[in-house]
């Protein structure tokens, strides 16, 4: 975070903020780029100076990232006289570390944020990000035609854009994940699995006739059972709308009749054994690598039993608990920002459009290099080799514009089609594109979230009594200032929702 260092530093930076927000992002080069720009969108490279960006992407270290980068670069110097130098941040460190960079004020130029690792929303309202919306109009026209309009809309922070969200799923579903080998041997039904209630059955049949190393509900800590509510600021903090809300209030989601049933199944499952019993301390579980599992819980995207069933190595078959529905984190869920410090916003957006435009160079960031890392079968379908997996396993939903990447060959060719409607079937949430300012209650919201890690992992998961337990967590939330929270933000949505159209 950035550190306060009087209320002169803070005035200027909030003059800094307010400059930038203005204008939408820019340098004193960006008339050389601007000129550059045809009227069709291409780029007259040769009237464009040498630029070296600096990226940081998500995920562990790659041995052939160097041999690839040399060849993005031969192709980005083709196409905007553009080189880059990425550095890969792995998962768990990733957010920690690009704090630490942020706040030394380092001028590198992307980067990968998210709803969920180098928070978007507080990263963007607290001005580590550039605002793109200038840059979007003049660099970024592709971006804005492939785009679903709404991954743009609902990831604006008080009407600025701060990053460029990757074409992919934009909607929200959970699923029951079923290893196919149990449902299959005990010929299990199921076609009406829905709720975490209709698991029962086959969790018991499981635990009575499997041995005892076989997890009939394979869940971690982190597990939370699926409830009806767009959660404000996470299921740490028990503050959520119903999805199906008429007046648009939050409510305490301790007090409501979902959450009290869903607590007492877990804390039946618990008991029977149909969980594992150090699950309240178990920060992730390896049943996709052993294959002892009955079910656990997942979101999906269209075709994803394909994909898990490839990478476990064995059949994987699922059942919705929902409706796709499109929140705000959802549209968020990928995404890419361009440093508040950068030196070359301009040429930033240029790559970014081209990372999300360009198939040559998108499939060559996710999949290495052709004959090396993969063999084409034709013009959409490869099959990896073992260099891929081996030296240049990408996180490809991390990358840009997933549409534009190539097909195993065990995918459907409709695949990218099948994206396209199933954004368009989904539901939008009733606070899509609301973003709450914590900042007026930020020692509060940050008393919540210790509160919830004390209290959540062990209700959700069962192991605690909810008759005992739930009555605590109500008054340690109350006494950490939930109700001032949900007041403030009832009061921002409100104000927000009277200004949509």
């Amino acid at each position: 975070m950035f550190k306060k260092k009087g209320f002169a530093l803070t005035l200027v930076f909030v003059l800094m903020l307010s400059m930038l927000a203005g204008c939408g992002g820019g340098s004193s080069s960006g008339a050389k780029e601007q000129e550059a720009v045809k009227s069709d969108g291409t780029v007259d490279t040769a009237k464009l100076d040498p630029v070296k960006l600096k990226l940081y992407l998500i995920g562990p270290s790659q041995k052939d990232l160097g041999l690839v980068q040399d060849e993005i670069n031969k192709y980005l110097t083709k196409k905007i006289n553009t080189t880059i130098d990425i550095t890969m941040i792995d998962w768990g460190d990733y957010s920690q570390r690009m704090q630490v960079i942020t706040s030394s004020g380092e001028d590198y130029d992307i980067a990968f944020t998210s709803s969920w690792a180098f928070d978007y929303l507080p990263n963007a309202a607290k001005g580590a990000f550039m605002p793109l919306n200038d840059l979007l109009d003049k660099y970024g026209k592709g971006i804005k035609e492939e785009l679903d309009p709404r991954f743009l809309e609902g990831t604006k922070v008080n009407g600025v854009n701060y990053g460029i969200p990757a074409n992919k799923e934009l909607a929200q579903q959970m699923v029951w994940r079923f290893n196919k080998k149990y449902v299959d041997k005990y010929k299990l039904d199921i076609s009406k699995v829905t709720t975490l209630e209709d698991l029962e059955p086959l969790l018991k049949t499981i635990k009575e006739k499997e041995p005892a190393d076989i997890t009939p509900l394979a869940v971690p800590k982190g597990f939370t059972p699926f409830l009806p509510i767009d959660w404000a600021l996470g299921t740490d903090i028990p503050i959520g709308m119903y999805l199906d809300t008429k007046d648009f209030k939050y409510v305490n989601t301790l007090e409501t009749p979902e959450f009290k049933a869903a607590l007492q199944t877990m804390r039946k499952y618990y008991k029977a054994g149909y969980v594992r019993e150090d699950i309240a301390t178990l920060d992730g579980i390896d049943n996709m690598k052993t294959g002892k599992w009955l079910v656990d819980k997942e979101i999906t995207q269209p075709y994803a039993d394909l994909g898990w069933s490839r990478s476990a190595g064995y059949d994987i078959v699922t059942r919705p608990m929902q409706d796709p529905v499109i929140f705000t984190g959802s549209a968020a869920g990928s995404m890419m920002a361009i440093s508040a410090y950068s030196k070359n916003p301009e040429r930033s957006m240029m790559f970014l459009n081209l990372l999300n435009t360009d198939v040559y160079l998108r499939n060559l960031i996710q999949f290495g290099i052709e004959g090396t890392h993969y063999k084409k079968i034709d013009d959409t379908y490869i099959e990896d080799l073992p260099a891929m997996q081996e030296r240049y396993a990408m996180p490809g939903f991390a990358l840009g514009n997933l549409m534009l990447t190539y097909l195993h060959k065990d995918e459907p060719k409709d695949k990218w089609d099948a994206f396209t409607k199933f954004n368009e079937s989904a539901k939008v949430a009733p606070t899509f594109g609301f973003n709450f300012d914590t900042t007026p209650v930020k020692t509060e919201v940050a008393a919540l979230t210790n509160v919830g890690k004390e209290f959540m992992p062990a209700l959700f998961t069962g192991s605690v009594d909810p008759d005992q337990y739930l009555p605590k967590a109500m008054q340690k939330y109350k006494e950490a200032g939930l109700d001032k929270v949900m007041a403030e933000l009832q009061k921002q949505f409100d104000d927000w929702k009277a200004k949509q159209k």
